[in-house]
């Protein structure tokens, strides 16, 4: 079996990841439309990425700057589903911002996953400079860094693969590509086939994969990561996925979306085909699956019951800390 082969252990955890992430994101969206929270963005769609990259890594060692959507990436870098929650309910306790930031701006430090800002795409030369750092001080931590296509439009990404080229830095930069910047389709956001495309005038190694795919996303995520460790540079890994929801719970995509297209979502689902597939493997059996999905559901509902039973933070909290050190 290769280093990029999965075993069925593994691929029993990554199964389990990806509905667990899923289930939690279920319960938000549930949450919002209660009016108990404020706010969602989903990941539904991009989890077999998001875990693919996650397995890839070296969790706890290596550093991940998230993007909103990345809930399975955060989940599987240890952060539980009530802090996650603590964040969405706006409680004190929330490792993102105390209960301050919106909702899916994931920040957790014992999993070496930085804070997601709300101006999309700057996290990319936070990341590069991250991977600076790391270069200097001749580590062996590798940068990933998640962003949706809209994303590569920005400045932030240009100034950020300059470095990543000229530098070689050990970073990956995952596009989650799902077609849309909020209802904004592809087509209308660059001239190109393949976000990997824009890979070349930086000088660094672009991928494009199916991201629906979670084996194919898995060995794309492994040799980039490999790459940056072992000193070979950046890649872009455009990881191609679905949004299966709005763009956020703010969000009407029926206006801008045709209904044709949003009903085939349902045949882009990674979860239904990876179970599938996984059991056709005999990497898991029926029963198994059917107890990791009560798992997962259990520890949502324990971790919802545990956030919404929180306490508020204390005013003087809205003030302060705003420099390090300093105390609420």
């Amino acid at each position: 079996m290769s280093d990029t082969t999965p075993s069925a252990e593994m691929l029993a955890d990554m199964y389990a990841l990806a509905v667990r992430a899923r289930k939690l994101d279920e319960r938000c969206w549930i949450l919002h439309r209660q009016g108990k929270i404020g706010f969602h963005i989903s990941g539904m769609g991009h989890e077999a990425a998001q875990v693919a990259v996650t397995f890839a890594m070296r969790r706890g060692h290596d550093l991940l700057h998230p993007y909103y959507r990345d809930l399975a990436m955060v989940l599987g870098c240890g952060m539980p589903m009530a802090d996650v929650l603590l964040g969405s309910f706006g409680r004190a306790g929330d490792p993102s911002s105390g209960g301050r930031q919106m909702p899916n701006h994931y920040c957790y430090k014992p999993g070496n996953v930085f804070s997601v800002s709300s101006p999309v795409g700057t996290q990319l030369p936070q990341a590069a400079g991250l991977a600076l750092a790391e270069q200097l001080r001749g580590g062996d931590r590798v940068v990933v860094t998640c962003i949706g296509e809209g994303s590569t439009s920005e400045g932030d990404f240009h100034e950020a693969l300059i470095w990543a080229g000229v530098r070689k830095l050990p970073m990956v930069v995952v596009v989650e590509n799902n077609e849309y910047a909020i209802s904004v389709p592809m087509k209308l956001q660059m001239a190109i086939e393949r976000v990997s495309d824009r890979a070349g005038g930086y000088g660094v190694r672009g991928v494009s994969v199916d991201g629906l795919d979670l084996l194919a996303s898995y060995q794309a995520a492994r040799e980039a990561v490999d790459l940056a460790r072992s000193g070979g540079g950046t890649t872009l890994l455009e990881v191609r996925v679905a949004r299966l929801t709005p763009h956020s719970s703010d969000d009407n995509d029926s206006v801008y979306r045709p209904a044709a297209e949003k009903a085939a979502l349902k045949l882009k689902d990674p979860l239904p085909k990876l179970r599938a597939q996984l059991i056709a493997m005999g990497a898991l059996s029926e029963v198994a699956a059917r107890e990791i999905e009560e798992r997962a559901l259990s520890e949502v509902d324990a971790a919802h019951r545990q956030a919404e039973a929180a306490p508020y933070p204390p005013e003087a909290w809205a003030l302060g800390p705003v420099f390090a050190g300093e105390e609420a």
